[in-house]
Order: C-alpha cells, then sequence, then structure tokens
C-alpha cells in the first residue's frame, strides 16, 4: 500500500473515494478513529492508501479531475 494522500480536509477524502471507486481502484483510509484521541477539531490529517500497483492510476484519476490536495 502506498499513500495516495494526507488531508485534514473532510470533505477531500469522500470524493477521492468516489473517483477512485468509479475507476475500481479499491481505496482504504487510515487514521479515522484518531478523532477520537484529538477530540473531533480536525487537526490530524487523515491518509488514503490504495495498492502500489495502481498508485499511478489513481494519481492520474486525481490530476484529470483537477484534485488538489496535500502531499
Amino acid at each position: 500500500m502506498e499513500e495516495l494522500l494526507r488531508t485534514t480536509d473532510i470533505t477531500l477524502i469522500p470524493l477521492v473515494k468516489s473517483l477512485l471507486s468509479e475507476e475500481d481502484i479499491e481505496c482504504y483510509e487510515l487514521d479515522v478513529n484518531m478523532s477520537v484521541l484529538e477530540g473531533s477539531i480536525g487537526i490530524l490529517p487523515r491518509r488514503l492508501m490504495v495498492r502500489a500497483d495502481r498508485i499511478d492510476d489513481a494519481r492520474r484519476i486525481l490530476r484529470l479531475n483537477r484534485v488538489r490536495f496535500e502531499d
């Protein structure tokens, strides 16, 4: 698994997951439960992971859809 993106923007993760699912690219969201520790104030980033053999495809999809994210 490789990290596709890391963000504190809670709207970005569902958007990217939707775009990837349309192309049959599986992704996994990490650090979701960290909100319990931080008190749900959104300071800890969440990570979206993709299989290593699909990372280039996933990045291409984000570029084609002009999705901007933190690297």
